[in-house]
């Protein structure tokens, strides 16, 4: 089981900033338009891709940038949704500031949810493909 920690404010920094990484299948989400999880991929792909990896493969274009699918071993996916609505700021100039409503906020959580992979000690959390 994964030692949770407090979300310190890089790391809410860096899901913010968000690259254009493989998707989810596209089938999937196409067959669940306008589902919480399809919402929030839309969000990771307009806010997060330039930064993370968002899918369930690929690398993170930005070295510090934690894949998407890595998220929930290093955090409680829970604990973002405050984070998330009551706004990020940047923290380093190619990071934008973010905010989103709660129900933004929320499809961007399940989708986060949907694409966690299982832990694996051989894969490197940061820039992994």
């Amino acid at each position: 089981m994964p030692n949770w920690r407090p979300v310190p404010p890089i790391m809410a920094l860096l899901l913010a900033a968000c690259s254009t990484s493989p998707d989810v299948a596209a089938g999937s989400l196409e067959a669940n338009a306008g589902s919480p999880v399809a919402e929030g991929h839309a969000i990771a792909s307009r806010h997060c891709a330039q930064c993370h990896a968002i899918g369930p493969a690929g690398r993170s274009r930005h070295p510090d940038a934690i894949p998407f699918r890595r998220l929930s071993e290093l955090y409680p996916l829970e604990g973002l949704e405050e984070a998330l609505v009551e706004g990020l700021m940047t923290g380093h100039s190619d990071m934008p500031e973010f905010k989103l409503e709660t129900d933004g906020a929320n499809a961007l959580l399940a989708y986060l949810q949907s694409i966690q992979a299982p832990a694996d000690p051989a894969e490197p959390r940061r820039n992994t493909p």
